[in-house]
Parts: C-alpha cells; structure tokens; sequence
C-alpha cells in the first residue's frame, strides 16, 4: 500500500494532464472568463457569448485545415487572402450590381474558387516542389491583388437574403454559422481519427523519409490537404461576410496570422506531425476571446495592436515550447 495514501496511477493520470496543452489552454480560458465575469457581469450575458462565438466560428473553421497543413509539415499564410478575393468573388456573383447570378450558384462557386485556388497551391508545392512558405506568400500578395481588381474600389452592400441568413440566421436559437462550424469540427474529426488520409497525414508529418520508402502518396496527400483547407476557407467566408454590412477589399487581412496562432498555440507543431483539433478549437476559442477582453477594457483602437501583439507573443512562446510537446507522445 502506498504509504502516502495516494494512487500512484491517479497521481500518473494528474501529471498528464497538467502536461496536455489542451488542459493548459482550458484551464486558462475558465480564468479569463471567472476573472472577466468579476471585473465586468455583462462580459457572462448570453448575447456577449453569442457574439464570441459567432466571432469564433470563422477561425474554428479555418484552423481546422490549417492544422492539417502544418501536421503534415506545411505551412500555408494566404488564408486571409484566399478569404478576401473569395468574399469578393461572392459578392460580385451575387450582387444586383454586379452579375446577379442565384444565390446558390454564387454559393458552390465560392466553394469551387476555395477548392481551386487551394489544390494551386497544393500542386506547386507537391509537383514542382517550391517550399510551401514561398507558394503561400507569393499567393497571399497575388490573390489580394486580385481582390482589388474585382473590387474595383468600390464596395458591395447588396448581397441577397439567402446569402445573409448564413451569416445571421439561426435554427433551433442558434445561429447557422455555429450549425456549420459544428459539422466542419465533426467531419476533421472523423478525419483525422478514422480515416486512412488522417492516418497518412500524421505519418507523412512524422517521418517523411519514411513515408516516401513506404511508398505513402505524399504529393496526392498534399494536394488534398491544400485543397481541403482551401474549401473551409470557403466555407468560412459564406459564414461569416454575410454578416458584415458591406464587403469590401479589407475582408480577411490579418486572418492568417490569427489562424496561424490559434493552431500552433492549440499544440500543432510548426515542424509537422504532431496536432490535436480540441487544443486548436481553443486555441481558436481563446484568442477570440482576448480580443473580445480588449474590447471591454476600452482600449479603443489601441484594442487591435495589443490583439495583434499578443498573437506574436502566443506564435514565439508556442514555437519556444514545441521540443517539450513533440517529447510528449504523439497524438
């Protein structure tokens, strides 16, 4: 018997969970939220976790394929881009000004333009072999270019109100975009834990020498991979524009490096092969709600450079910690 009285498995069980990420950023979030609460009741009010919420599910969705770039040991930083001409491109579609097409067609050809613009880049990087940091970059200046061609200086305020019950709708009291973040969540998760292209993935990310002689597709799984998280990024445009007064060449500047924070501090290692959705979830959940914090501290726009440091700071400690999370077991 254990002379302290203690059970060494539950002790065992306690130190791995003060070792997860996970459990860290969970255990920091409540404290956000307890010491929020206290400073300011209102910051608990439903319609304030509503908004976080909805301000979150955008990320969510994003960071979902961006973390399957980085587990396989990519990188991709023309998400916000990617967002911008898509939110673009939908606008013009749907617009009455512009070309008035049905609000469905405008629909599956933003999803079509995500998945296109997102197997570009997966192609230039598994077939012609450019390092994806590159890609990426050159396609993150490019595509804001062409954003500001369809653009053409002037905004869109007229989408039609198929488009915008996306974005502010609700079924059942909850609002749509939440419905389609949840199904997004669902769906990489059965991807990653129960299908061969998740399986494949964490391998390729592990040990791509090893891969390669197992004879795994690596530059098959890399387009997909690219265009999987080009279509979510999609997906999260037609959540999230539509609740937006007008569109305008701004949309999504900033959105990379957000995403990017929430995936690598949700515990996705930079260098590949290691990743888990529910830490990335609140990574994603976590740094919505600083931003939100930031807001009720009444910083004013002093509120969006401090959001915009504490990315920085969260991006350096999280690379900094990465050799002690790849010595823990992969997930």
């Amino acid at each position: 018997m254990n002379p302290s009285g203690s059970n060494p498995n539950v002790q065992q069980a306690w130190f791995s969970l003060l070792k997860s990420r996970t459990a860290g950023l969970a255990c920091f979030t409540t404290l956000i939220l307890v010491w929020m609460s206290l400073w300011n009741p209102t910051f608990l009010a439903w319609s304030n976790l509503r908004d976080i919420a909805v301000a979150a599910a955008p990320v969510c969705i994003i960071s979902c394929g961006l973390m399957l770039v980085l587990v396989l040991g990519e990188i991709d930083i023309s998400v916000g881009s990617m967002m911008g001409v898509l939110a673009a491109a939908m606008g013009a579609m749907a617009s009455a000004s512009r070309w008035h097409l049905p609000p469905g067609v405008a629909m599956v050809g933003t999803l079509t333009l995500g998945v296109f613009i997102g197997a570009i880049n997966g192609w230039l990087v598994a077939y012609l072999k450019v390092p994806s940091i590159m890609v990426t970059l050159g396609m993150l200046t490019a595509l804001r270019g062409v954003t500001e061609v369809i653009m053409g200086g002037q905004w869109i305020t007229d989408l039609p109100p198929e488009l915008r019950s996306l974005g502010t709708g609700t079924w059942l009291g909850i609002p749509i975009c939440l419905w389609v973040t949840a199904a997004v969540v669902l769906i990489s998760l059965w991807l990653i834990h129960r299908s061969t292209l998740g399986r494949r993935i964490y391998a390729i990310g592990s040990h791509p020498k090893a891969a390669r002689l197992a004879g795994l597709p690596i530059a098959r799984t890399q387009c997909l991979v690219f265009a999987w998280t080009g279509f979510l990024t999609a997906v999260a445009t037609l959540v999230s524009v539509p609740q937006l007064s007008v569109v305008d060449a701004g949309i999504g500047v900033g959105m990379e490096l957000l995403v990017v924070t929430c995936v690598v501090v949700g515990g996705t290692a930079v260098s590949g092969g290691i990743g888990n959705l529910s830490g990335v979830l609140l990574g994603a959940l976590l740094m919505t709600m600083i931003s939100t914090v930031l807001i009720f501290m009444k910083l004013g726009e002093n509120a969006t450079y401090w959001s915009r440091a504490i990315q920085g700071l969260f991006i350096l400690g999280a690379i900094l910690l990465e050799p002690w999370t790849r010595s823990r077991k992969k997930p």
